[in-house]
């Protein structure tokens, strides 16, 4: 499959592995590899993943056919909020991780997919991540989507690209904010010391993420966050930068209050939902919407939040 796309002013500078892994929906890696095996062409010439982008550049990417995949398909129940022939919307519960990785190589939403799907998962992500378009944090729960085919996968992707694809999500932070509705604008990249978390650096992605407080308690807040950009662990980040980490996240610096401590067992890791979801269909041209209701440790923390007072 041959997707070709003309570089846009306002992307010229930008390099080329890093400006095709977000119009096309895959990982940095996977560009790099394509364009090694020069399956990345720039105005009819093998491009280099490094090559610094000029506005009405002619790329040309070819996605060959998906290898054998090295991940097991397990019989692990899954809740499809809905499904066609070329997509499904799965609600993943929190502790479950999206695709294999050190450490986490069973059990995983992507060996659930293998059993559920077989074969028809888009294969554009390579063998470990079939379908995959965008992922949630293991402690994270809720709302993600999974393309079948690699036409409905590009479609996707450049929808979350271009900002059109609604995420939505609640969480409950550490604090009362001050005012009722905010935009946090600040790019994230690999934290300068520690390989495993992200922070907000210089030559960071960009990455915006908008907050609007639902209900304030005493200490706490439930707050909506809507994404423009998706990036690892951004709302986490982008929170925790403005003096807000969710409600038992020790990473980010939250887990230190006396409630957090009393109901880390029933958490279990950073109280994040991923509420709603919104895009156009790839096929169809249909608007399409899902929600998803609050699990039952968000509830729980509701409940004894409301039982504290404001």
């Amino acid at each position: 499959m041959t997707k070709t796309v003309t570089v846009a002013p306002e992307d010229a500078g930008r390099r080329l592995d890093q400006y095709l892994s977000e119009i096309c929906g895959l990982t940095r890696s996977a560009v790099q590899k394509l364009c090694e095996d020069g399956n990345v062409l720039r105005e009819g010439k093998v491009a280099v993943k490094n090559e610094k982008l000029k506005a009405g550049d002619l790329i040309e990417l070819t996605i060959p056919d998906p290898e054998p995949t090295e991940a097991l398909p397990e019989n692990i129940p899954i809740e499809i909020v809905y499904e066609d022939n070329d997509l499904l919307v799965v609600n993943k519960p929190k502790g479950m991780v999206v695709h294999p990785a050190p450490g986490n190589y069973t059990g995983t939403l992507v060996n659930a997919l293998l059993y559920h799907c077989g074969d028809s998962l888009s294969g554009i992500n390579g063998v470990i991540r079939p379908g995959i378009v965008h992922r949630i944090d293991k402690d994270t729960s809720g709302l993600l989507i999974v393309a079948k085919n690699d036409k409905a996968h590009l479609s996707l992707a450049e929808q979350i690209s271009t900002h059109s694809f609604l995420r939505s999500y609640e969480a409950v932070a550490v604090g009362r904010f001050r005012e009722e509705q905010g935009t946090v604008h600040a790019p994230i990249g690999r934290h300068p010391s520690d390989r495993k978390k992200m922070a907000i650096v210089p030559d960071g992605r960009d990455a915006t993420t908008h907050w609007q407080v639902l209900t304030q308690y005493a200490g706490y807040t439930h707050v909506k966050c809507v994404l423009e950009t998706g990036r690892t662990h951004q709302i986490r980040v982008h929170l925790s930068s403005i003096g807000h980490p969710l409600f038992c996240d020790p990473v980010y610096g939250g887990g230190n209050t006396s409630l957090e401590k009393q109901m880390a067992s029933v958490i279990a890791g950073q109280c994040l939902h991923a509420r709603t979801i919104g895009f156009v269909h790839p096929i169809t041209g249909e608007q399409m919407y899902f929600e998803s209701d609050l699990p039952d440790y968000f509830t729980a923390l509701l409940k004894k939040l409301e039982a504290r007072g404001s």
